[in-house]
């Protein structure tokens, strides 16, 4: 029997065919003429992603080179910074502030709650001396989104830079970097952006800027300086993934005539189709809070959190994502981020069912497919 994979991870993400064939064109010279007009074409692609008047800055790297070049590029040894630590991806921001000899003040929630405005400005009141909030958008590890437009009233007014993660969530649910008072805002190029993963972006308000200057933590690949310096004459500070950079192109293209809005709405979509489902087997989701993203579903007792990703993997070809330590085999997390439709979900809810049947789950056969049926009919234009 043929076998077809589906990928409904958190990252990587489905890559439309389109942005595929773009990756197996000849090799352009990163210095020629041709390679800076695609250049500053994405570039502004990405501003409007971000939702932004600042430059965006593309480094190749992962995600978390994004979250070391935000940290290195406005931060000082020995200066403090308040860390919101709700998950993974929270408490990587602790690991590598505090490589760098940063005094962390942990702000730490379970995993799966949020952290309200109050507690927040509780914190801040604490310690007025803190340099930066470290928080993320929507915590990939549980699913989770915060209340940033909140965190950056907070910080607007105050010498705190407000620095986001938004490697899961950005393009997929809003966060206008300028009107919520973002001050140092990254993503990932594997996620809503639905190309592979290798590229990560970074941007800086002018508050951001002015610690830039500053800043006395050791750099070099991504100094955000270079980056600056470089991008005034179309190009980057060293070689970048000219591959990547033309799928991102075309991906940027297909993500502005869709529109920003519309993007959004569909990710709501998929998201309550799924959660649709998930509440139809009488499942209990993780996140109080989530968000378009990812759906983390709990774990039924008397099963294997593990087994179940495996079964899915294994047998039925549909790749979702299970808990990270210290939580594995806790839950499980359903990605509908990116290049996903609404007969992916119902893929996904499907194999999700035959695999509970094969655990031993007891459950109605049909109700989670019917649920997310209901949703995505609903709204199918």
């Amino acid at each position: 029997m043929i076998k077809k994979p589906y990928l409904l991870t958190p990252g990587p993400t489905p890559v439309p065919p389109q942005v595929l064939q773009v990756g197996g064109q000849p090799l352009i010279h990163h210095r020629s003429a041709e390679f800076s007009q695609i250049y500053m074409r994405v570039t502004e692609g990405l501003k409007y992603i971000f939702q932004t008047g600042q430059d965006v800055y593309i480094l190749t790297s992962s995600g978390s080179g994004a979250m070391e070049a935000a940290v290195v590029n406005i931060l000082s040894p020995g200066e403090k910074a308040l860390v919101i630590n709700a998950g993974k991806f929270g408490d990587r921001w602790t690991k590598i502030c505090r490589a760098f000899g940063i005094n962390v003040i942990e702000v730490v929630r379970p995993w799966g709650e949020d952290l309200p405005r109050e507690e927040l400005a509780d914190q801040l009141a604490s310690h007025p001396d803190a340099r930066a909030v470290f928080t993320t958008l929507s915590e990939t590890s549980t699913g989770t989104v915060f209340d940033l437009a909140e965190y950056g009233r907070l910080t607007r007014e105050k010498d705190t830079l407000l620095v986001v993660d938004g490697i899961s969530g950005v393009g997929a649910m809003p966060c206008p970097m300028d009107s919520w008072g973002i001050d140092v805002m990254i993503a990932g190029s594997q996620k809503s952006f639905m190309i592979p993963p290798g590229l990560s972006f970074i941007a800086f308000s002018p508050k951001g800027w002015e610690s830039v200057k500053n800043a006395r933590l050791p750099k070099f690949y991504f100094d955000a300086r270079a980056s600056r310096s470089s991008l005034l004459k179309k190009t980057s500070p060293w070689t970048p993934a000219i591959s990547l950079i033309r799928q991102l192109e075309k991906a940027l293209a297909i993500m502005q005539e869709i529109g920003l809005e519309t993007l959004f709405t569909h990710h709501r979509i998929m998201a309550e189709a799924t959660r649709a489902g998930i509440s139809a087997l009488r499942l209990e989701l993780l996140s109080q809070r989530p968000g378009n993203i990812l759906t983390a579903v709990k774990t039924p007792q008397g099963l294997d959190g593990n087994r179940i990703v495996k079964i899915m993997q294994d047998k039925y070809k549909t790749h979702i994502a299970g808990a990270q330590e210290p939580h594995k085999g806790k839950f499980f997390r359903i990605g509908h981020l990116g290049f996903i439709g609404g007969f992916d979900i119902m893929t996904a809810l499907t194999a999700l069912e035959m695999t509970l049947d094969e655990c031993g789950f007891d459950f109605n056969r049909g109700d989670a497919l019917g649920a997310a049926e209901a949703i995505i009919k609903e709204y199918w234009p």
